[in-house]
C-alpha cells in the first residue's frame, strides 16, 4: 500500500473483511476471514483507518453476506492493473447476479475469443472479489474452473446468490 490510501475492517455473517481504497475508488477487497487481526495483516498498514471513507458499500456486502440482492456500481481504482486485466474485470461486472458464464464467453466479451486461459488469470490476479464478481465464470464444462479464495469460498459465493444455504 502507499499513502493516500484508506482501510476499513468491519464484520459480516460470513466474518471479517477489509476494504482499501484510494481517491480514485475502491481498490481492493479481502474475503471474510475469521479475526479482524486475519484481514489487517492482509491489508498491510500503510493506509489511514476511515470507515466513513467506506459507509455505503460495507453496508452493502454486509447485507450481500446476509442473502440480499446487491448491486455494486461503486468506483474502481485499477490504477496498478494492466489494460487487459482491467477489460477482463470490467466485462466480469456485467454478469449478472446469481447467474454464471464461462472464461470463453467472457474472453469474447472483449474480442479476444481465444484468450480464455488469459481471461483466467486476469481473473485470478483480481483485487476485488464479489465486487468484480470473479466467483461467476466457470469452466467451459461447467466446472468450477479456479478462484484466488479458493474453490470453497467460490461455492459459498455461488449457493449464497442462488438463494441456497451457503453452509
Amino acid at each position: 500500500m502507499t499513502r493516500g490510501h484508506f482501510y476499513t475492517v468491519f464484520r459480516t455473517a460470513a466474518g471479517w473483511m477489509g476494504l482499501l481504497g484510494s481517491g480514485a475508488g475502491l481498490r481492493r477487497v479481502v474475503l471474510p476471514q475469521g479475526s479482524e487481526s486475519e484481514v489487517r495483516r492482509a491489508l498491510g498498514d500503510d493506509a489511514i483507518f476511515s470507515p466513513d471513507f467506506f459507509t455505503d458499500i460495507v453496508a452493502r456486502l454486509t447485507a450481500y453476506f446476509e442473502g440480499e440482492r446487491v448491486d455494486f456500481r461503486d468506483k474502481l481504482d485499477f490504477s496498478p492493473a494492466t489494460g487487459f486485466q482491467r477489460a477482463v474485470w470490467r466485462a466480469a461486472r456485467r454478469i449478472p447476479y446469481g447467474e454464471t458464464r464461462s472464461y470463453g464467453w467472457l474472453a469474447g466479451q472483449i474480442g479476444r475469443p481465444g484468450a480464455a486461459r488469459a481471461v483466467g488469470q486476469a481473473l485470478g490476479r483480481n483485487p476485488l472479489p464479489v465486487i468484480v464478481p470473479c466467483h461467476r465464470v466457470l469452466g467451459g464444462g461447467g466446472g468450477l474452473g479456479g478462484y484466488r479464495g479458493g474453490l470453497e469460498v467460490k461455492r459459498f459465493l455461488l449457493r449464497l446468490e442462488a438463494g441456497n444455504d451457503p453452509a
